[in-house]
């Protein structure tokens, strides 16, 4: 099962994309729709864009996820799936107040894969039925 974003959110990745593979840069445009779109989010996932923060995970059975780390350097794994990130923020903002669509960390992994800035890990299956039953805590995979 996939979680669907509403279509501006993700009509405006799909042109961040585009774009971003043209000129390598994203145009004031799509920032100001960035902002407009996700709120003051968007300024915060940016700058976890530029300090390279996000990490996919990725099994042999085709399992992902993603790990980013914080500005506070916490690690949250993050499920692009069904949009869900384990941080305060997410569970105050998007779930219980229903005030934003997304939470910084997922807005930052959104970002990369559009920006193809996204670090890629191999996990093998074992790893990544740890990480998703909640087992494993640790920095396995960024740490290597």
């Amino acid at each position: 099962m996939t979680a669907v974003l509403p279509a501006v959110a993700e009509q405006l990745f799909r042109d961040i994309r585009k774009t971003y593979q043209e000129t390598a840069q994203i145009p004031d445009d799509l920032l100001i729709a960035l902002r407009f779109v996700f709120g003051t989010c968007a300024v915060q996932a940016l700058d976890l864009v530029d300090q390279r923060s996000v990490t996919c995970l990725s099994s042999p059975s085709g399992r992902k996820a993603f790990q980013v780390i914080g500005a506070s350097g916490s690690l949250y794994t993050c499920f692009t799936s069904c949009h869900y990130c384990p941080c305060p923020a997410f569970a105050y903002t998007v779930l219980r107040r229903n005030e934003g669509l997304l939470c910084k960390h997922i807005l930052a992994v959104y970002l990369c894969e559009a920006m193809g800035a996204t670090h890629m890990q191999s996990a093998s299956d074992e790893q990544m039925t740890a990480l998703l039953s909640g087992t494993l805590f640790n920095r396995l995979w960024t740490d290597q």
